[in-house]
């Protein structure tokens, strides 16, 4: 992605990324996406019951998980997390600083941190790079700005749709970063603050469009991309204390989206796209990975028992390491369904590999190995239920288990 423009690709946004000494590395560890007016948001953050501070600036900036803002500032290195009233002012610091370089409210500036639960950040060096980065802000290559993010992730990961409405052309763009404790039951906010809705290295995702769409709008579309893409994502089953999940609008294109036009129908998918093509690589990218996994459920009685059989799949660590070894052992597939809460009736169960066929009416059934085993050793592995007992579907991300899933997080603190 070196040299590409994607974050600040939408117009009326500018982004940049320094190192300012959290990491012990010269890596980015610092970025802040501003829009040059102000912008219409909507946010998402975890439903853990530990949350970083950040977390909390950023329910109190957007109590009601949409309204107006003017950016973002993300650290990596450090997530502020469980760090008491030292943690709540340090974060608090960040968006006054931010805001006041740039000419803003201190309530109108997002926080996002990431790293390392329990440590105070090293504010002089966070005030720094703030100054910093302020003084880079821009419209060039966002690699910066995607580093200045990462904590485990191998690689940088963004996205970049565009769609046609009336009027004119219209840009989603987004940038991701998490590889491990990655299982995002992202929420949105009600009138008291706390979590309605939704679903190591925590998942950060921001998303920019140049769209003219009103802020409620934009959550209520928000929130099924969300569902779709950045929920449907686990990595190792473990919630981070710090999710956050923003989108946010600089109205600069096309004429206003109304709600319940086909333009705004055209934006959520858009918006969708940009958020699943995010997940993916998020999950591509999972701590130790080397293959993404897609688990599809249909025939689900309700939506509900779509999600908890996909997940189930998707959370077993003894399928996940079965897919590694390239065994297609389907067996630790039917058991995976089973525990979940869905209604299963194996009589009624049919699960394949690829396209490879290898379960079915309650028994396995004589299939392919060469084909299964073909599949499995591909970079992207596709496992197929379908429960014959309603309508309902649902697509879960996951990774294969790998021994340097172990060696990264037993080595990870130290």
């Amino acid at each position: 992605m070196s040299g590409a423009r994607h974050i600040t690709l939408p117009e009326g946004f500018l982004a940049a990324g320094v190192h300012c000494g959290i990491k012990t590395s010269r890596q980015e560890d610092l970025a802040v996406i501003v829009g040059e007016g102000r912008l219409a948001a909507a946010l998402m953050t975890t439903r853990n019951q530990v949350v970083g501070a950040p977390v909390l600036w950023c329910r109190r900036v957007l109590p009601r998980g949409f309204g107006w803002i003017r950016g973002i500032v993300i650290n990596s290195g450090c997530s502020n997390v469980c760090t008491g009233r030292r943690g709540q002012r340090d974060a608090e610091a960040m968006a006054a600083l931010t805001a006041r370089l740039i000419g803003a409210a201190k309530e109108e500036m997002l926080v996002a941190s990431t790293g390392i639960i329990g440590q105070p950040l090293p504010m002089a060096r966070v005030r720094r790079g703030i100054r910093s980065a302020v003084a880079a802000l821009g419209r060039g290559d966002d690699g910066p700005v995607v580093r200045a993010i990462m904590t485990t992730d191998t690689r940088e990961k963004s996205a970049v749709v565009q769609v046609r409405l009336r009027g004119g052309d219209v840009t989603v763009a987004g940038i991701v970063k998490g590889a491990g404790m990655i299982a995002p039951h992202l929420g949105c906010l009600g009138p008291a603050g706390r979590g309605s809705g939704g679903g190591g290295a925590t998942m950060i995702a921001v998303l920019t469009t140049d769209a003219a769409i009103a802020p409620r709008a934009l959550a209520g579309v928000f929130k099924p991309a969300v569902r779709g893409s950045f929920n449907a994502v686990t990595i190792d089953s473990d919630e981070s204390t710090s999710d956050t999940a923003v989108v946010m609008a600089s109205g600069r294109a096309a004429q206003p989206i109304r709600a319940g036009s086909a333009g705004l129908r055209k934006f959520a998918a858009a918006l969708a796209e940009v958020c699943r093509e995010l997940a993916m690589a998020m999950a591509r990218d999972g701590e130790g990975a080397t293959k993404l996994i897609v688990i599809r459920v249909s025939g689900a009685r309700s939506g509900a028992d779509a999600e908890a059989a996909a997940k189930a799949v998707a959370n077993s660590p003894l399928f996940k390491c079965a897919v590694h070894g390239g065994d297609p052992n389907w067996g630790r597939i039917v058991m995976a369904v089973g525990k979940s809460p869905a209604k299963v009736v194996p009589a009624r169960l049919r699960v394949r590999i690829g396209n490879v066929t290898v379960f079915a009416r309650g028994r396995g059934v004589k299939f392919d190995l060469r084909a299964a085993e073909e599949h499995l050793a591909g970079e992207t592995v596709t496992v197929s239920v379908d429960l014959g007992l309603g309508k309902a579907t649902y697509t879960a991300y996951t990774c294969d288990l790998s021994a340097n899933y172990v060696r990264i997080n037993a080595d990870y603190h130290t």
